[in-house]
């Protein structure tokens, strides 16, 4: 009974330091990066709330991109490389430096309110977990089955990389808990070996514990209802026909129409630029965010930047006025620069 109390004593204390230490970023982003707060004069020229979201979210819908992008990177790995080549700690360590400066600028649009800090931290928690025990096993057990395996790449190496990849592009515009995870652990099923074995099991329990927690995520989901998938916003131009971009009302040389969110806006801002129309408002905003990959080492007036994994270049967070958003988005080739994602609200 002795021992037993000493191991439950110990296990205790490694699940309290284990919380401290996942919860350590957490405190660290709310003593060490608060903002000044700003009032903000712009007047919108959509004054219909329902069509207005708080500014701040342009800075705050980042770090779920950031994982996002993180399982990109990790597919870029994986496809010529090995899961342990893949910096688990360096991804963890990105998510948490962005948000630093992002809660920082945040206080001058609107600030961090409590439910979207909610949200960030739980997932922040959640990734730096799941990054974490993924490192802990493909630095040790997948590590020493790669090395048994030897140079040639076993067939679910190749498989688990295209997964990866699928899964990072459905990532783009889509909820990951949408994603069929319960397809992907039994298209495992294959040839024998050690490593195919070892990566069957590993990524067997991976998916299905993936597969039930996306299930519940779903169900929450279900009973608060999906975030509004169109948005509205105010241009200056003549408006192309584009997929999606519908005009709803002309004041003098303006135009108010209605578009697509997340990625697919993206594209539309891209194309709408490119055939020469300016952006004056988006959801009853005048400031915005983007990010754009390049070279490694530029400036750019990033708010933030840091090196992607796989590519071999860079990402810059870059906030700008909503009104410089077209003018950039037809130059940024020549300063180097690709566009990555423009985020809304």
């Amino acid at each position: 009974m002795r021992r037993l109390g000493r191991w439950l004593g110990r296990t205790v204390l490694a699940l309290i330091v284990l919380i401290l230490l996942l919860l350590a970023p957490v405190g660290y982003n709310e003593l060490a990066c608060r903002g000044t707060m700003l009032a903000d004069d712009y007047q919108p020229i959509v004054t219909d709330s329902a069509w207005q979201r708080a500014e701040s979210r342009t800075l705050l819908t980042y770090p779920e991109w950031h994982i996002v992008h993180a399982y990109d990177d990790y597919a870029a790995v994986i496809r010529t490389g090995d899961p342990h080549e893949f910096g688990y700690i360096r991804a963890i360590r990105g998510y948490w430096a962005a948000l630093c400066p992002l809660t920082e600028m945040s206080a001058r649009h609107g600030g961090f309110d409590g439910t979207t800090k909610q949200t960030i931290y739980t997932i922040g928690v959640s990734f730096t977990l799941e990054m974490a025990l993924k490192a802990a096993y493909e630095e040790t057990v997948g590590r020493v089955t790669t090395w048994l395996r030897g140079d040639a790449r076993a067939d679910l190496d190749d498989l688990s990389a295209r997964q990866a990849t699928d899964y990072a592009a459905f990532l783009q515009q889509t909820p990951w808990y949408r994603w069929d995870f319960r397809a992907d652990k039994a298209a495992l099923a294959g040839p024998e070996g050690v490593r195919n074995t070892e990566r069957r099991v590993a990524l067997g329990i991976e998916y299905g514990v993936k597969a039930a927690y996306a299930d519940l995520i779903a169900k929450a989901v279900a009973g608060i209802g999906h975030d509004q998938l169109r948005l509205r916003m105010v241009v200056r131009g003549d408006v192309p026909a584009l997929n999606g971009v519908e005009p709803v009302e002309t004041r003098d040389d303006l135009t108010v129409i209605e578009t697509p969110r997340y990625r697919e806006l993206t594209h539309l801002l891209a194309q709408m630029a490119g055939q020469g129309v300016d952006f004056v408002e988006i959801a009853g905003n005048d400031d915005i965010m983007l990010t754009a990959t390049g070279p490694r080492g530029g400036d750019h007036g990033a708010l933030f930047s840091f090196d992607r994994q796989g590519y071999g270049d860079a990402r810059y967070l870059i906030a700008m006025k909503v009104t410089d958003l077209a003018g950039w988005l037809r130059g940024h080739a020549g300063a180097g620069l690709t566009l990555e994602h423009i985020h809304d609200y």
